[in-house]
Parts: C-alpha cells; structure tokens; sequence
C-alpha cells in the first residue's frame, strides 16, 4: 500500500512539473470577467478571437464575457462605466484618460502596428490627388473617437488640416462601413481588415496611407506604435494579478499560435460571420496583416513614446500635460506568459 501510494504521489509530481508555472499558480482572484472589444471580427484583434475559440482563456481557468462595440472608444466607455473590467482596445486609449485622470494600463500586445487604412472613394473623389482635398467631405471610421479616428487626425494634421475640417461619420468594422463607401454615403475611410481588402478587391477604395506595413506606419509615425492589446484600471490589476497574468497568458499563446498557423488554420479558427461571405477576401486580409501583429506580446520600449508624440500632434491638451509614461504600460506579464508557453 506504501509502495502504491509512492508510486501514485511521484506520478502527480511528473504530471505537475508538465504544466506551466503560471498554470499551477494561485488561483485567480475573479475567474468570472467581461472584456470589452470594439469590432471583435477585425483582425486587428485576432489575437483576442483565437484565444476565446481555442479555449485559452478557459484553460487559465477564465469565464470570459466578451460584449463587442462599434469602436474602441465605445468599449473604452463600458469600462469606465463599470459595465467591464478589462479592455481589448488600442493602446493610446491609455494615454488620452491618464490625461483625464483615469490610471489605466496596458498589459499585454496583440498588435505591433495600427492596420488602419485611410482611403478615398474612387466614385465620389475620382480625381482624388492629396490629403488636402478631404476638407469638407464625410470620412467613415469605427466609431468617433477610436483609434480609426485618431489615425484620420494624425494623417490629416500631416497635410495641414484640423479635425473639424471632415466630418466624421461612425460606421462600425463590418458590412455597414463597406456599405457605407459602396453607396457613396461617405467621400473617405479609415477602417482595418477584413473591411479594407473587402473594398480593395471590388475597387470601392484607393489607399492614401497604411499602416498595415510595419515599416510604413513607423515611417510614418516616427518609431514603433504599439496598437491593440489589453487594458485595464490600475486598480483592477493590483487587486487580480494572477487574473491579470491569465488574461497575459491566453494572449501571448495566441499571439505565437498565429505566427505559425497558415491561413486554412485561421479560416477554421474564426466564426463564419468575420469572412464577410468571402473567405479568400479574409485570406488576403489575414496575410496582408499577419506581419503587423504581436508575435510574442511585449510592448516596444519606445512605443509609449510614439505614441505621445503622435496624439500630442493634434491634441494640444495632451501636448501641454506631463505624462507618466511608465505608468500605462507593462511587460511584466506578457514576459512571464512568454516563459510559461515559449511556443504557444
């Protein structure tokens, strides 16, 4: 019976050294959570996407609730309003509330680039030849305010005009943004995938600037821009470190499991619904992407920076406040995640 009992404890002890450190760990403080996410079917936040379908967050012991908005700035306001604990969403978000003195921070990256697109609609510009030109007209993005906006801004500052020079229009990441520029309802477009591919295949759309490239939105933003990843209150991760640390965990195993997935692996990954009724448009749109997101979820040490720099640009309160840059961002987590699962 002593001998059996050896056996069956030794047997427990190769079975526990099999499982992450993070895995074994304590418990996590709130395994029921709601996340927020504004056009969850973008790749943008892909990374989100597969760790829900491949059960990631579940396998850190998580019961994720994912409430998807028009934009990032609509899940940004479910947060605050306390509807939500965490955020799936871009990472200047942090920027702009510490300015208005909310502490939040970023803890883990799904995107290494924005992958926004800005383009005119061949049919109400036809002869479209700058930026300029967009005075007066409609532009499309997610929702006012998200990052699809801030883009907008940051491009148009570029070519001297002010954010109230366009009217924005929110349009959603879906269907209804490619309506939108189909029926001419609007003049030009700041959206992400699969939306722009979509418009690109069927000649609804010519690009002015993307940032799907890697080397061109540094190029043009000045450094690396960090763009999606998770965010929360300061309070909400000193209070659940070890759900903090789940949440980082199911990330960066999506985050690596993407790197090495190929588009067959993706298109099975991802409800029917985010294709768009055109699976090889989704293809194109995933390899057109793959290079601007995360391959391990470690934020770039100048990003936080950049991304200062480029809101600062074209919104004067935030280029006359000090900011605590250390304070909206975070590696801790993601590098332990790193460890844990060093292939996904």
């Amino acid at each position: 019976m002593q001998r059996r009992s050896l056996v069956l404890a030794a047997t427990s002890l190769i079975s526990l050294a099999s499982v992450p450190a993070a895995v074994r760990a304590q418990a996590v403080e709130k395994p029921r959570l709601t996340l927020a996410v504004g056009g969850k079917n973008l790749l943008y936040y892909l990374p989100l996407t597969i760790a829900e379908s491949l059960g990631y967050f579940k396998a850190e012991g998580l019961d994720v609730t994912i409430a998807d908005f028009a934009g990032g700035s609509r899940a940004l306001q479910a947060m605050i309003g306390g509807s939500a604990d965490v955020v799936a969403g871009a990472f200047e978000h942090t920027i702009n509330m510490q300015v208005k003195g909310q502490r939040l921070r970023a803890f883990v990256l799904q995107g290494r680039a924005p992958q926004i697109v800005l383009g005119v609609n061949p049919k109400t510009m036809p002869n479209f030849r700058n930026v300029a030109e967009l005075k007066g007209k409609k532009l499309g993005v997610t929702a006012p305010g998200s990052s699809t906006n801030v883009l907008a801004n940051f491009v148009l500052g570029k070519a001297g005009l002010k954010p109230g020079d366009v009217s924005i229009i929110g349009v959603g990441a879906g269907s209804g943004a490619v309506a939108a520029m189909r029926s001419g309802q609007i003049d030009a477009i700041s959206n992400l995938d699969p939306v722009i591919t979509l418009l690109l295949r069927s000649g609804d759309l010519k690009v002015v600037s993307d940032t799907r490239n890697v080397a061109e939105a540094d190029r043009i933003f000045g450094g690396p821009m960090p763009a999606a990843c998770l965010y929360a209150p300061q309070s909400f991760i000193d209070k659940h470190p070890a759900t903090t640390q789940a949440l980082a965990n199911a990330i960066v195993r999506a985050d690596k499991w993407i790197q090495a997935a190929g588009a067959g692996d993706i298109i099975k990954a991802v409800p029917e619904s985010y294709l768009l009724g055109d699976r090889a448009v989704y293809v194109d749109a995933f390899l057109a992407a793959k290079g601007a997101l995360s391959v391990d979820g470690l934020f770039p040490d100048a990003g936080a920076e950049t991304a200062r720099r480029a809101l600062a640009s074209i919104d004067p309160e935030i280029a006359a406040a000090k900011i605590d840059l250390a304070a909206i961002w975070t590696n801790e987590f993601a590098k332990r995640a790193s460890a844990n699962y060093p292939r996904g």
